[in-house]
């Protein structure tokens, strides 16, 4: 007789999380986020690229400022893919799925001037608010106001990082680098 036990296969679980938002709400919602979360993996991704690639005399404060901006982006992801399993969705699996639903294109070039590292944040952020406020749209529709509400800070922090990547980008202009 031997003592090496066969493994079988288990049988798979059911993810459905309890909720009382309706199952085509639910369906909804986590396309929304899902969709965010992709933009936010990508925008997290570029502005740690920059901020490993940025060069000139506003180093110091542009390398921090990206740093920290890079940290906050990358908080929101635990809380968004978190938010769709609470609501019984499935959420990202891999960096496949991630290129295939984001929206925010990388930027692979072996130079970026510092100014225009700033300037294409800027739009990627503002293009990030966008489709916050567009899955804010699907959750409220669906009365999901954990949703909503979980949104509306993260527009807000956007929105900040946003302000602050525009006005550093035009004190450069200003100072002629």
């Amino acid at each position: 007789m031997s003592k090496v036990k066969t493994l079988e296969p288990r049988t798979p679980r059911n993810l459905d999380t309890p909720t009382d938002l309706k199952p085509e709400g639910v369906k909804a919602i986590s396309e929304a986020i899902n969709g965010v979360l992709a933009d936010t993996f990508a925008l997290y991704m570029k502005t740690k690229n920059f901020h490993w690639h940025i060069s000139g005399p506003h180093f110091r404060d542009y390398h921090l400022l990206l740093d920290e901006q890079g940290e906050q982006i990358f908080e929101t992801t635990d809380e968004l893919a978190e938010r769709v399993r609470k609501i019984g969705g499935r959420t990202l699996r891999s960096i496949g799925q991630i290129a295939k639903l984001q929206t925010i294109k990388d930027n692979d070039e072996d130079y970026v001037d510092p100014e225009d590292m700033l300037l294409e944040l800027v739009r990627d952020n503002k293009a990030l608010v966008a489709s916050m406020r567009e899955a804010h749209e699907v959750a409220d529709k669906n009365e999901d106001v954990a949703t909503t509400s979980m949104l509306e800070n993260f527009i807000d922090a956007a929105e900040k990082r946003v302000w602050f990547l525009f006005e550093a980008s035009r004190a450069a202009d200003e100072s002629g680098h």
